[in-house]
């Protein structure tokens, strides 16, 4: 028999306790293969035009991001790649219990079948819970002593916790966790950005909430799939390492994977020291790229230096030999170039 999670009194705030310290525990690394298996294995590279029935969100640059596609629902996705042992009713000695756990997205929402880890924590009289199950598969069964018990089950950032009193039976309880799955990837045009050029942060809300917030998800990859809690966030997505940057909100729906497509208008510089134009690049050079204003946003060492900005005007100063020579240049949205500062 399952005893409420907001039952008020002890047993309710023990609840509440171990929820918060296990989401707390899953907000510093989504383990990437928790959604591997959620999703059905690796995850394949692709734009959202190829996932059936989802249109991709592409956000601009000043803007407020696209409203997040419905996307399929996760059941209609690949079975899961290890989704996990399914229990065979545990036979009972005297004096014992059995507890089976399974969780899906919510009432007639599909059975979760990978990513799930649960933990179960004995509760006694005037002490310290203790953790005395933990288990990644999706329907494991525990045959404990009786008594008073508080399960916890995460979903990548999502989870759930429920209080449990086992006396001499088999019980089963089934949790709902209101999640989806959110999957980006970066465009500059009608071209992907390559894979390791560009990470993505995740934060709780929208980027037009006043206050300062913290990413509950840092450094993902084109292509991972990320398992969130219903509701609203925002992505900070950042092509390179400069000044390429791109806020958009989302929202996540309960059992859905979403894939969005976030725009940079950005380019790929090659910065060369050059005697004459089309000549050899000069070795050992310092550079520094400025602003207009005068702002120094990058500097770097070499003959062939590459960096990734935004569209704009910029000045690039070229140290060789103890002389410095600078240049001028312009960013145009999607075009890659070399530019050449003169040693004159």
């Amino acid at each position: 028999m399952g005893l409420g999670g907001n039952r008020a009194g002890k047993l309710g705030q023990l609840v509440l306790a171990i929820h918060a310290v296990a989401l707390c525990a899953g907000l510093g690394a989504l383990p990437r293969e928790a959604a591997a298996q959620l999703f059905g294995g690796t995850p394949i590279l692709r734009p959202p035009s190829d996932v059936p029935g989802a249109a991709p969100s592409v956000a601009t640059p000043g803007s407020s991001g696209a409203a997040a596609p419905k996307g399929p629902m996760l059941q209609s996705l690949p079975p899961a790649a290890n989704p996990g042992q399914v229990h065979a009713a545990p036979q009972l000695s005297p004096g014992q219990g059995a507890l089976s756990l399974s969780a899906r997205f919510g009432r007639d929402l599909p059975v979760i079948n990978g990513g799930l880890h649960w933990r179960v924590f004995r509760v006694e009289q005037n002490a310290a819970p203790k953790l005395v199950k933990e288990e990644k598969g999706a329907t494991p069964s525990f045959v404990l002593p009786p008594g008073a018990y508080v399960v916890n089950v995460s979903f990548g950032l999502a989870s759930a916790t429920k209080a449990v009193q086992l006396r001499g039976e088999a019980v089963k309880e089934i949790f709902e966790i209101p999640a989806g799955g959110l999957r980006i990837e970066g465009h500059v045009g009608n071209a992907r950005i390559p894979h390791g050029q560009i990470a993505f942060e995740i934060y709780k809300g929208s980027q037009f909430e006043p206050g300062d917030k913290r990413p509950i998800a840092t450094a993902v990859m084109t292509g991972d799939v990320v398992p969130l809690p219903e509701g609203t966030y925002y992505i900070v997505s950042n092509y390179g390492d400069v000044n390429s940057s791109v806020r958009s909100d989302i929202r996540v729906q309960v059992g859905k994977l979403t894939d969005t497509a976030v725009n940079h208008r950005a380019a790929i510089i090659t910065l060369k020291l050059v005697n004459e134009r089309g000549g050899e690049a000069r070795a050992n050079t310092q550079w520094s790229v400025l602003t207009p204003g005068g702002d120094v946003i990058k500097e770097s060492i070499g003959a062939f230096p590459r960096v990734i900005l935004a569209e704009g005007e910029y000045r690039a100063i070229a140290r060789n030999d103890d002389h410095t020579y600078e240049g001028a240049f312009r960013v145009v949205n999607g075009v890659d170039r070399e530019v050449e500062v003169l040693a004159q």
